[in-house]
């Protein structure tokens, strides 16, 4: 499990990189995936202080550090 959150870490990572920032569903629907990975690996990168997390109305905009 711990290998395909980090697969999926590398993806939101790689996504954010080259889109930028974006809101959580739609950096989601991008990955093409609606998995609780995704959840997990935004908060693994979120812990590591390597994410951006803003709230802007009703959404959450992702960006990395």
């Amino acid at each position: 499990m711990t290998q395909e959150i980090g697969v999926m870490a590398g993806k939101v990572w790689h996504t954010l990189e080259t889109k930028g920032e974006m809101s959580l569903a739609a950096l989601k629907k991008s990955l093409g995936t609606r998995e609780l990975t995704a959840d997990w690996a935004i908060g693994w990168l979120a812990r590591e202080n390597k994410l951006v997390l803003r709230k802007e109305r009703n959404t959450v905009k992702v960006a990395l550090r």
